[in-house]
């Protein structure tokens, strides 16, 4: 198999979230190909559950779609030093203004693995307390709207293309098999170093890749 060696790497360009290099990269059978990626940091997200079933989502303006998309409470991992449990706590509290006692986590996403390193990690928040919501409100948080609906109405919105964002997607669909099965995330601490499956034809290997 070909290790995809990178041979060269230009940085073009610097932004506030993104940032973009090209990078020449080896490939199957010879050759050396061009590859854009754009740099972003990870993110947290959160499936708020209420003790009725609800789930917390938030409506926001995205302005590359142009659109106000249902989400869940999410953000940035952009403080040093901040893992992606304190920043999912963090994150809740800024933007619905609820804390939770029970964490676990429910899925890692890669968001769009064929041009950026965005990636998230859901988890699943349960035994929420209201404490108004914390921190600096700023752009187009300012804006939000917070709502609760039935976990099941979540789904049904997901499955029906009126929730498309990707972390909200796998988040819905990992917390409601969880809660209909009655089965458990892994630890909210759990360590963020392993990266997703790598599948091959001949001999199946879902041993997780730790460069991810």
């Amino acid at each position: 198999m070909t290790d995809f060696e990178t041979r060269s790497s230009e940085r073009v360009f610097d932004g506030v979230v993104a940032s973009v290099r090209i990078d020449r990269v080896e490939m199957p059978g010879g050759g050396v190909a061009s590859r854009e990626v754009v740099e972003h940091d990870r993110a947290a997200a959160v499936v708020a559950l209420d003790d009725a079933g609800q789930v917390v989502l938030i409506e926001q303006y995205r302005h590359p779609l142009g659109h106000r998309l249902w989400e869940l409470p999410a953000g940035l991992m952009d403080i040093d030093g901040e893992d992606a449990f304190a920043t999912a706590k963090r994150e809740l509290a800024e933007e619905t203004g609820l804390t939770a006692t029970d964490w676990e986590v429910l899925v890692d996403v890669a968001v769009s693995p064929g041009f950026t390193t965005e990636a998230v990690r859901v988890f699943l928040a349960r035994g929420l307390a209201d404490v108004g919501r914390q921190g600096e409100i700023a752009h187009e948080e300012a804006d939000l709207r917070v709502v609760r609906v039935p976990l099941a109405e979540a789904v049904d919105a997901v499955l029906a293309g009126r929730i498309v964002n990707a972390s909200a997607v796998a988040g819905l669909l990992a917390a409601d098999l969880l809660v209909r099965t009655g089965g458990t995330g892994r630890p909210a601490d759990d360590p963020w170093t392993a990266g997703p499956a790598v599948v091959s034809p001949d001999a199946p290997d879902l041993t997780p890749d730790p460069h991810w």
